[in-house]
């Protein structure tokens, strides 16, 4: 029996709803770029919304703009150890002399006047005084004394070496905006504008599990025919790099009673549910009929490789709900179908700004094979040419299953639906695995 959604769901659109939209929709062969768009129309953004200081906000999803309370920079100020002066002085190509008057520095500024022919020794960050608009830098002048300083003719132009106040950010202009991932750099800025705590997302909470009486988690002994679970593993890293709460459910065995169980736990106490395995054919794979079974998800053989059966959609228990992503069961096809469909998705969830994956352009080393009608993602080593531009070798055999081929390569060759064999010498695209694997 199909489980019926929670009445606060009602008004979220089917599956049916989203595709109907679509056209040339066949969940048999169904290219990558209208399986995203399907994920991306489908899922909704939580809002749960948390304060927490700005040491812990740290790869936090930031839930409200942040806008300046105060001029960064606070007051006009050097941005040279040298003199300030006024600008009026430099009229004539003669070298100019000027009286030292006193000394301003960061966070100490001199407050006397500044009159005509006389300069201000001045410190990097202190406050302009008053009258002055220009600094020379230090090196640029001679000194015979203490009293005095020479300029040479046209070393600085009027207004140079000053930061205007504001010139960073001005009062009540936006200094970070919502849905932004905070960095180490916007805890900085934070701190700049005084700001001791900030609005954040919730994490994002995320359960998953492998299917399969062959897995065996790591310390059991290894018995014939099984193989250890390495999926959990890299679902792991890959969900701790998003910044997610993960609830780590072990292997689930090929049982109907034991995969509704799983399902029902995930779905009452997580936002998303990711399994591994038991999304294809084989004769005991129930997880498809459960997830069915408990839901509004659709299975699809997509025209990818590696990763071609996916299914998704969202499940409901006990007045819950939760996102289903069935990733297939080898390893590669894992992270391949993680990384291009399920990781845009929670960071939607999470309101975070999703930008396109990093694809560049580089020159291929070798040959690749390619059959035009579906996308292939091949592990790729990345490296510089001895002239200096960027090329790419495949790792070898792309099989699946061979997850030494991802701990390999430092990126993924990704080649179009459209596109056929490549040779030797053409471009290809690559997504870097720095800063996402």
């Amino acid at each position: 029996m199909k489980q019926t959604p929670p009445p606060d769901q009602t008004t979220h659109p089917t599956l049916d709803q989203v595709v109907s939209c679509l056209s040339g929709y066949d969940p048999d062969a169904l290219p990558v770029a209208q399986a995203q768009q399907i994920i991306r129309s489908f899922v909704l953004p939580l809002h749960a919304v948390e304060k927490v200081a700005i040491r812990s906000a740290l790869d936090r999803v930031l839930a409200a703009d942040i806008v300046s309370p105060i001029n960064v920079p606070a007051h006009d100020n050097s941005a040279m150890d040298g003199f300030a002066f006024a600008s009026a002085e430099l009229a004539g190509d003669a070298p100019l002399s000027l009286r030292v008057v006193g000394t301003s520095y960061a966070g100490r500024a001199y407050d006397g006047p500044v009159g005509p022919g006389e300069c201000v020794r001045i410190m990097t960050g202190a406050v302009m005084p008053e009258g002055c608009d220009t600094v020379v830098p230090q090196e640029f002048t001679s000194q015979s004394d203490t009293a005095s300083v020479m300029l040479p003719p046209n070393v600085v132009r009027p207004g140079d070496n000053r930061r205007l106040a504001g010139e960073d950010l001005a009062a009540g202009q936006p200094a970070l905006a919502r849905g932004k991932i905070l960095r180490p750099a916007d805890l900085g800025l934070l701190a700049s504008l005084g700001v001791a705590e900030v609005p954040v997302q919730r994490r994002l909470r995320v359960a998953f599990f492998s299917t399969g009486d062959e897995l065996r988690s790591i310390g059991e002994p290894l018995d014939e025919g099984c193989v250890y679970d390495s999926n959990r593993y890299t679902l792991y890293g890959m969900l701790r790099r998003l910044g997610c709460d993960i609830i780590d459910m072990g292997v689930v065995a090929d049982d109907p009673a034991a995969l509704e169980a799983a399902f029902r736990s995930a779905c009452e106490n997580a936002d998303a549910i990711i399994t591994s395995g038991g999304v294809s054919v084989g004769a005991a794979d129930y997880t498809k009929q459960m997830m069915a079974q408990l839901g509004d998800v659709t299975f699809w053989k997509i025209g990818m490789r590696p990763g071609r059966p996916m299914a998704f959609g969202k499940i409901h228990s006990a007045g819950h709900s939760a996102y289903l992503f069935g990733l297939p069961g080898n390893p590669v096809a894992v992270m391949v179908t993680f990384y291009f469909f399920a990781r845009e998705a929670l960071l939607h969830m999470m309101g975070a700004q999703v930008p396109p994956l990093p694809l560049f352009a580089v020159r291929s080393q070798g040959a690749i094979r390619k059959k035009p009608g579906r996308t292939e993602y091949q592990r790729g080593i990345l490296s510089v040419a001895a002239d200096g531009s960027r090329e790419v070798r495949i790792t070898g055999a792309q099989g699946s299953g061979i997850l030494r081929s991802m701990s390999e390569a430092n990126c993924m060759v990704v080649l179009g639906h459209e596109q056929g064999n490549v040779q030797a010498g053409d471009m290809v695209e690559v997504l870097p695995f720095e800063g996402l694997l």
